[in-house]
């Protein structure tokens, strides 16, 4: 895959192009996760499963709106996709170049400063993640040219994913980029970051919402929500696992539930 990402607005859409096949930080190798499976149970979950975890505190009428097992891979899966994140001798996860249009790829040793160019990460010999600039008021004044030409004209593009604070919601810079992604037919997804720095409660009401914005007013988002904490961990062993599984690198031992859902929208879109 040839992974691309990026930030638009508050949030960030990382692209996953179709050359690609896996990405992550060495720190979340496949033997670290054998350590995640040694937890206790309700640990386990809420590291693994967050939304299955919060799903507990809901009322009966509500749980429904929350979709937490529209992909839901076994452990078993989750730990074959570790292997794909794991830089090492025979599987290296680094920065390859920086590009301000498709046509321009400077070789730097690695990006400085806030985002202002799209940023390649190669994941292994498997697909590469492009880390993109954000939409809002520190976007390069070229974003447009750069971004909107990248999503128009990317074939290989396999699925586009917008980051969105958890704890503020979606934002006026949030729905442009939504707005965009919809105009343009992309698959992509909600990727919910900072979740440990809510409340619990504060952290369901903003789920909650943000689910329902993606049931009734999007056509082209995965249904399903990835809430994720870069500093517990927590929800990034499950994302690595839908980035491999969307790249086409890791069949699933058990289907999961996405392949029957109306809502699914199947990655060849993505071409």
């Amino acid at each position: 895959m040839a992974a691309r990402g990026l930030r638009l607005g508050v949030g960030r859409l990382s692209e996953v192009p179709a050359a690609l096949r896996g990405v992550g930080r060495a720190s979340s190798s496949s033997q670290a996760f054998a350590e995640v499976l040694r937890l206790p149970r309700r640990q386990l979950t809420k590291l693994v499963y967050p939304l299955q975890e919060l799903e507990q505190y809901l009322a009966p009428d509500a749980r429904a709106d929350l979709r937490p097992r529209i992909f839901h891979p076994s452990l078993e899966d989750i730990s074959k996709a570790e292997s794909f994140f794991a830089s090492g001798a025979r599987n290296r996860v680094e920065y390859v170049s920086s590009a301000v249009r498709l046509d321009h790829a400077p070789d730097l040793r690695r990006p400085e400063g806030h985002t202002k160019k799209m940023n390649f990460f190669k994941v292994g010999k498997y697909f590469t993640m492009v880390d993109m600039p954000g939409y809002g008021y520190r976007a390069p004044e070229d974003f447009v040219d750069m971004v909107e030409a990248y999503l128009k004209e990317r074939r290989n593009l396999k699925r586009t994913f917008l980051l969105v604070d958890s704890a503020v919601g979606i934002t006026k810079l949030d729905n442009i980029a939504i707005e965009m992604c919809e105009e343009f037919a992309l698959p992509y997804v909600m990727v919910l970051t900072k979740i440990d720095k809510s409340s619990r409660g504060h952290l369901l009401k903003q789920v909650l919402q943000i689910q329902r914005f993606v049931n009734m007013q999007t056509q082209g988002c995965f249904p399903q929500l990835f809430p994720v904490s870069a500093m517990t961990h927590s929800g990034i062993h499950l994302l690595k696992c839908f980035i491999a599984n969307i790249t086409g690198n890791l069949d699933l031992t058990v289907p999961s539930l996405a392949e029957d859902s109306k809502f699914f929208i199947p990655t060849g879109l993505a071409h």
